[in-house]
Formats: C-alpha cells, sequence, structure tokens
C-alpha cells in the first residue's frame, strides 16, 4: 500500500497550508512542542533515575511514578497537540524521511511501554530492583529514539 496520497492529502488541509503560509506559526508551534519534549522528559527521566536508584532516595519509587504521572499525561497531550499540527505542514516532506518514520513507529512502543509496563512495575515497587533498573533502561532507550528521531526530521531531507 502507498501511503504517499494520504501523505499529500494531510498536507492540502487547511491547517497544512495555513501554517506553511504563516511566517510565525510554524515556530511558535514548534516552541510549544519542545516545551512539551520538556514536561515529558523530565516526567520519564525524574521516574527512571529513580528506578535505577540515582535519585530521590527519600521516596519510593511508586511515590515519585505516581507525582510524575500528571506531568507525563501533560507532556503527551502537548506533543500529541501540537505534533499533529506539524506534521500537517510538511506531511510529504516526513513521508521521505527516515527519521520520520523511525519517531513514529517508536512512538506508540514507548506510549505502551509507558502506560503499560513501566506504569505498573513503577507504581506498584518501593525500592530500585533489577526489574526496575532493566524498565528504566528500556523507558530511555525508546523515549530517547523518539526524541532524537524527531529532533533529526528538521535537519534531514
Amino acid at each position: 500500500m502507498n501511503a504517499l496520497p494520504f501523505f499529500e492529502w494531510c498536507e492540502a488541509t487547511t491547517i497544512g497550508q495555513a501554517i506553511r503560509d504563516s511566517a510565525w506559526l510554524f515556530p511558535v508551534i514548534e516552541s510549544a512542542h519542545l516545551l512539551g519534549l520538556c514536561l515529558l522528559g523530565g516526567a520519564v527521566l525524574i521516574v527512571d533515575l529513580r528506578m535505577l536508584g540515582l535519585a530521590l532516595g527519600g521516596q519510593t519509587v511508586g511515590e515519585v511514578a505516581r507525582g510524575a504521572r500528571r506531568w507525563l499525561m501533560l507532556g503527551v497531550g502537548v506533543m500529541l497537540l501540537t505534533g499533529t499540527p506539524l506534521f500537517l505542514s510538511e506531511a510529504v516532506k516526513c513521508y521521505y524521511n527516515p527519521s520520520f518514520w523511525v519517531k513514529i513507529t517508536t512512538l506508540p512502543l514507548a506510549l505502551a511501554f509507558a502506560f503499560g509496563v513501566r506504569q505498573r512495575i513503577g507504581e506498584k515497587a518501593a525500592l530500585a530492583s533489577a526489574l526496575t533498573r532493566v524498565v528504566a533502561l528500556a523507558s530511555m532507550a525508546l523515549w530517547f529514539t523518539v526524541a532524537a528521531a524527531g529532533r533529526w526530521i528538521g535537519f534531514s531531507s
């Protein structure tokens, strides 16, 4: 199946055209997208560092995970709300960009892992263990891949 016609349709939407035609919309949306990345990244990193036993030793892993959850949700929400119009503004470029495909393939894996495996283990754990360390390393690897591929989209093709 060739997805190019869908990507061309996305780029031709009113939103995609408006962002491309504006001198300021793309940078403003991109700035909000990067702020969302900071929220998401901070929420992921603080929990993963606790799961590794490297930070916030005065709190259980579960306490840190529960405290960071709302920030993780907010970061994901901001990223999705801003990433969609950014994609619409340059969908055809994304179609031909290998970094986009790495990001778009890894993103659902990272989300499923964060809200499935990591959340279940993190919220129930009291102390760092071999299991929490493996989960934290996998989480960081997934989110680093998403973030690095996303940033590389702007620098390639």
